[in-house]
């Protein structure tokens, strides 16, 4: 299988150093923003930023987990049931500016679904998406981030995979692959 770095761990600290700073740019004292990490992998780019943000502006920002697997519209077509995972969020998001978080946005299918999930919890006042890779040619729905740490063009041939050394993986790493 053929494999082409595209983020080594040295250029994802630099983006998401870069993201708190953009952070507390736009959101000053984040007395109104929460943060949601979309499951499954989000949690951990979030926990990467929440952690980042307190370290450099001594903030602590309420954030949780959404998992939006029972509002995707392709819940029903799979050929295997989706195995759903937790959300975990601890406050309403009610009049609340919401960064949401995921690795890579694809097609917009589990964004459209995390907005429908969200409302469960409150109407935003705003919501932002922050991804580490945006696939930008791939898109089902009109949904682009706010927040990018690199645009990259792929083909429907090809995967993100994004390896967090937490996972067991030597350092975190982003490439594309092809698809088996």
């Amino acid at each position: 299988m053929q494999k082409r770095l595209v983020l080594d761990q040295q250029q994802i600290d630099i983006i998401l150093k870069r993201f708190c700073h953009q952070l507390i740019e736009n959101h000053d004292n984040f007395e109104n923003t929460v943060f949601l990490g979309l499951q499954p992998r989000g949690p951990i780019v979030l926990d990467k930023i929440t952690s980042l943000l307190e370290e450099i502006s001594g903030k602590k920002v309420p954030f949780g987990y959404l998992d939006a697997t029972f509002h995707r519209d392709d819940f029903r077509r799979r050929d295997l049931p989706l195995k759903a995972n937790e959300t975990r969020i601890e406050f309403l998001i009610e009049g609340k500016k919401v960064i949401l978080i995921d690795d890579v946005l694809y097609k917009g299918r589990s964004v459209r679904a995390a907005l429908d999930a969200m409302i469960a919890f409150g109407r935003p006042q705003k919501v932002e998406l922050m991804v580490l890779v945006d696939r930008k040619y791939t898109r089902d729905y009109p949904i682009m981030p706010d927040y990018y740490g690199i645009k990259v063009n792929t083909l429907e041939s090809q995967y993100v995979s994004v390896e967090w050394a937490q996972n067991g993986f030597s350092q975190d790493a982003i490439w594309i692959t092809e698809k088996a």
